[in-house]
C-alpha cells in the first residue's frame, strides 16, 4: 500500500480525519514532501526563499490510523527504507538557528546529491543518510498545534539515527494514534545547528508494530548504524525533549537507568554506575526553540539481546 504526499497538514490535531488505515505487522510506502512543503525548488534565489509561507513549514504527510490503537498502547515504526530524490536545501533564516546573533544574514544553498554522498560544499564529501525529522503521533489535546516543538509524543525530534534499520516507539495518546511523517532530511549533524539538516523530499517504506498496554512516558528508539565495514553501532536510545536541555539530559539518563533495571535485572546503582562509564548523552537537535531533544545511548553489544517489550523475547 503506497501513500502519496498530498494533501499534507502543518499541525498536529488529533481531529484531522486518517489519510489511510493499518493494521499491526503491515507496511506502508510513503511520499513525503521536504520540509517547505514543495515551496523550495533546485535554483531557487534566496530573495524568492524568503517569500515561501512559513505557515506551510514541514507539510506532514498523514494522519494513519492504526487498527486498535488505544491510549496507553505504544506504537512501534520500523523503518524499512529510505530514498532521497536527488536534490536537497538548506538554510541560513535571521532570526533563528543556534548562532543566530552571528549569521544574521539570509541564505540559501542548493544541494546536488549522489547515491550516497554530495560534493556539493567542495572540498567536503558529505555521506549521506537520509532520515525522517518528523515522525509523531496525535497529542492528547484538543486543538491545533504547530509542528516545530517536539514532544513525548514524538514529532519533530531531528534524531538523525532514525534512519533505515531504525525502529522508533512512541506512546499512543488518542484512538488510532494518528501516525503523520515529513520533513524528509537527506543527512544531518547532531544539533542541527543552522536550523536545517540536508532539507529534501523523501520516499519512506514503514512498517507498523502494536504492542497493547505497553505505556511509555515518552519516546524509544533503537538505531541501527554501520560505523566500519565490520562494525556496527546499534543502540538502545531513548529520547527526551524539553525547553531546559538538562533536566531533558536528566530524564534521558533516568529513564535508561530504568529501562536497565527493568530489563536486564541490574541493582538500580548498578544501571547508574553502568550509565556513567557507557551512556552516550548528545544533543540531537537545539534549534526548534524553545524545546530541545537530547538522546541517551547504550551500545547493544555491551549487553545481552533483548527486545524492546518482554511478550517479544
Amino acid at each position: 500500500m503506497k501513500l502519496n504526499a498530498t494533501p499534507t497538514h502543518s499541525v498536529w490535531d488529533r481531529a484531522l480525519p486518517p489519510r489511510a488505515r493499518v493494521r499491526s505487522g503491515e507496511t506502508l510506502e510513503i511520499e513525503c514532501q521536504d520540509a517547505s512543503g514543495g515551496q523550495v525548488r533546485p535554483g531557487m534565489t534566496t530573495a524568492e526563499f524568503l517569500e515561501i509561507d512559513r505557515a506551510r513549514i514541514h507539510s506532514l504527510t498523514g494522519p494513519i490510523w492504526i487498527e486498535d490503537a488505544e491510549p496507553g498502547d505504544a506504537l512501534e515504526i520500523e523503518v524499512l527504507a529510505v530514498r532521497h530524490r536527488g536534490w536537497g536545501w538548506s538554510s541560513v533564516t535571521p532570526g533563528l538557528g543556534f548562532l543566530k546573533e552571528r549569521f544574521a544574514q539570509p541564505y540559501l544553498f542548493h544541494w546536488q546529491l549522489d547515491e550516497d554522498s554530495t560534493r556539493s560544499l567542495a572540498p567536503a564529501v558529505v555521506p549521506l543518510r537520509p532520515f525522517l525529522g518528523v515522525m509523531g503521533v496525535a497529542r492528547a489535546q484538543d486543538g491545533q498545534f504547530r509542528t516545530r516543538p517536539p514532544g513525548n509524543f514524538g514529532g519533530n525530534l531531528d534524531v538523525r539515527e532514525l534512519c533505515a534499520g531504525a525502529k522508533l516507539y512512541l506512546p499512543v495518546y488518542v484512538p488510532g494514534a494518528l501516525f503523520s511523517c515529513g520533513d524528509g532530511h537527506a543527512a544531518q549533524g547532531d544539533g542541527e545547528v543552522c536550523l536545517n539538516g540536508m532539507e529534501a523530499p523523501l520516499d519512506v517504506t514503514l512498517r507498523f508494530h502494536l504492542h497493547r498496554g505497553e505505556c511509555l512516558a515518552g519516546p524509544w528508539a533503537e538505531s541501527s548504524e554501520a560505523i566500519l565495514p565490520d562494525y556496527r553501532g546499534d543502540s538502545w536510545m531513548v529520547l527526551a525533549c524539553g525547553e531546559d536541555v538538562v533536566a531533558a539530559a536528566r530524564e534521558a539518563t533516568s529513564r535508561m537507568v530504568d529501562f536497565l533495571v527493568d530489563r536486564w535485572g541490574f541493582d538500580p546503582v548498578h544501571a547508574y554506575l553502568l550509565c556513567s562509564v557507557a551512556l552516550r548523552l548528545r544533543l540531537s537537535q537545539v534549534v526548534n526553540e524553545p524545546v530541545y531533544t537530547v538522546s541517551g545511548s547504550i551500545a547493544k553489544s555491551i549487553l545481552p539481546p533483548r527486545t524492546m517489550f518482554p511478550a517479544r523475547d
